[in-house]
Formats: structure tokens, sequence, C-alpha cells
């Protein structure tokens, strides 16, 4: 796999947000849920889906750790894997998704060959993808971060996480980033490989 081209402090950038009130759990703890998180139905097929593309996702790829920037689960890198940022994280739910959600990202790395992590579009659409395949727009997830909205909330929610996720990519303006969304979002959107049609 080809690393993301970014700086190492902008690689983590690309993560999954995490609700304000996580209170965190110990680095040993988060690997042995980590660990028990590979049991998840999900998470198999993924690793599955990604080994049978030729890209194996080993144990040792999958990093427990102490993240600075408040507020972010987990994150992808080509060059380093998954990381999971246990100080912001609680409940092995959440370890499950921030998992769910970045194998996703390195699913997409590993189908495209070309994939340009400072190309904006290449980026929205793999947000979008992880954000609509991952669960976590589910009206449930929604509710708990204090958006209640009965109709349409899936994909308003898909747009917002993008969105700020691409626009804290430093190639990407927030400018640049809403256009690149709203370029890619037709395809990408209705992207649901490896899975048959969005979980």
């Amino acid at each position: 796999m080809e690393d993301r081209n970014l700086p190492p402090d902008s690689a983590a950038s690309m993560g999954m947000e995490v609700s304000e009130d996580s209170s965190g759990m110990s680095r040993e703890d988060c690997m042995d849920r980590i660990t028990k998180s590979l049991k998840d139905p999900t998470v198999r097929f993924l690793r599955d889906q990604m080994e049978q593309a030729g890209c194996p996702v080993w144990v040792r790829l999958l990093m427990a750790a102490n993240c600075k920037n408040q507020g972010l689960a987990g994150g992808y890198s080509s060059r380093n894997g998954i990381t999971v940022c246990c100080n912001q994280l609680s409940y092995q739910d959440e370890i499950n998704q921030v998992l769910i959600h970045e194998l996703i990202h390195a699913y997409d790395d590993c189908r495209a060959k070309n994939m340009d992590w400072k190309n904006c579009a290449h980026h929205a659409c793999s947000e979008i993808r992880a954000n609509h395949l991952s669960g976590d727009c589910h009206y449930k997830r929604e509710m708990l971060r204090g958006f209640m909205k009965i109709r349409g909330h899936e994909q308003e929610c898909v747009r917002r996480r993008a969105l700020k996720s691409v626009k804290n990519n430093p190639y990407c303006s927030e400018a640049a980033a809403k256009d690149a969304i709203a370029a890619v979002w037709d395809i990408c959107y209705e992207d649901t490989s490896p899975f048959e049609r969005a979980p």
C-alpha cells in the first residue's frame, strides 16, 4: 500500500471524530478491546475482503495510542496502519466503530492503487464511504450526539462528518472540501463495496 503522502501529524487528522464526553481507557485495556473487536462480524468481514484484495490487515497494524487531538477517536495511515485513540474511548462499541470506519479507509486505499490523500476528491470519497458504511451515522448514534432529525438524517450526517474530516486535511481548504464532497457524492455514496449494500 502506498503512503497517504501526508506529514505524520496530519495523517492523524484523517481520523474519526468522537463525542466530547469520553473519559478514555488505558492502552492495555484498549489493546484487549481491539483484540476483542477482531471477532466482530463486520471487522472480520472487512479484514477478509482486504486479504482477498491483496492487502492483509495484520494485528500489528492496529495500534492503541493516547492521542493529543481531543475529539479524535482514531485514524488511518497507509504507512502506519490504524490508530485507536484509547484516551478518547470508553466502550467496546466505540472501538468496534473506529476499526470499521478506519478499515473502510484502508480498503479504499488498497483497492485504489492510485489513491492520493492530498487530493480532496479522493479523501472526500473515502470519508463519504466510511461514514455511510460504518454505521457512524445510524440514527441512534446521531441522537446521542444531539442531532435529532427524523428524515434525511443519515445523508446529512455523512456530509457533515465527511466535511469535518476533509477540511482538516492540510491540502484541502473548507471550500475545496465542500466542492470535493459535492463532486463525488453520488458515485461514492452509492459505492457500497465490499458490502452488497449499505449495512
